[in-house]
């Protein structure tokens, strides 16, 4: 059986974040993007903003990107893209975070990302491990476990149970927020409880066999434990293999 598989789940973009920020002329919070950038020239120093419309009532506003920058401290294929509007530099302003927080505003990511998970002929009952590389197109922060609910098809109570189980083995607990690449590795009930078995036959160091354990007197100068009767007999507890055996030598009186 092919132990090498793998699979790659992909959180493919879908549509470009929302600002989210008071507008000046309406009571609406949320921005899209225009598609625009604005470049305007003051001798050799520049100013770029990114050009937003309000969801409510289509009011165009600024996000400052540079200002009074010098044209020297701007690639040229930047400074290009810019004045083009390209696509690609806007999709870049609109998704950045250090953007947002240099103007104060917030990000939203709902209805932005769809995952397309690449899954080779994979049965959950498989003995052998799956990992499974997820990849971003964009930084859009997703739960893992929505991940896992959408790339297995399972419940979240599916998701939480096998989690727990130690089926699915994750770098970071199921209800956090990912952004970035990271990989989980899916296992079989039979790998899972042959790793709990082989946990089970380790056996601690033992521990200095107490006489009165095994039905011998105490040393000398040692009381006997508090368990122990008034006449002498005691009552053995249950005990390793190895003390039970040593419990069945005669001792000479």
């Amino acid at each position: 059986m092919n132990t090498d598989r793998k699979a790659l789940w992909a959180v493919r973009q879908s549509a470009l974040p929302t600002v989210v920020r008071p507008c000046p002329d309406c009571p609406g919070m949320r921005h899209r993007a225009s598609g625009k950038i604005r470049v305007n020239a003051n001798g050799k120093l520049l100013d770029v903003w990114l050009l937003l419309s309000c969801a409510t009532c289509d009011r165009t506003s600024k996000a400052p990107v540079h200002e009074r920058a010098h044209v020297s401290t701007l690639e040229p294929a930047r400074l290009v893209a810019y004045e083009t509007n390209d696509p690609a530099a806007v999709r870049e302003l609109v998704m950045s975070a250090s953007l947002a927080a240099k103007n104060r505003y917030r990000l939203d990511w709902t209805g932005t990302w769809e995952l397309e998970a690449r899954m080779p002929l994979y049965a959950l009952d498989d003995p052998n491990p799956l990992p499974v590389r997820v990849r971003f197109e964009l930084p859009a922060p997703v739960r893992v476990e929505r991940l896992l609910q959408l790339g297995l098809g399972l419940s979240r109570a599916e998701v939480r149970r096998l989690v727990a189980n130690g089926r699915i083995r994750l770098p970071f607990a199921p209800d956090a927020k990912a952004h970035q690449d990271f990989e989980l590795t899916i296992h079989g009930p039979g790998s899972v409880d042959a790793a709990k078995h082989a946990k089970s036959l380790e056996v601690p160091d033992a521990e200095p066999t107490d006489p009165a354990r095994i039905g011998l007197p105490p040393a000398p100068g040692r009381e006997l434990p508090r368990r122990a009767t008034a006449t002498g007999t005691h009552q053995v507890d249950h005990v390793p293999s190895r003390m039970t055996r040593a419990a069945a030598v005669t001792v000479p009186r």
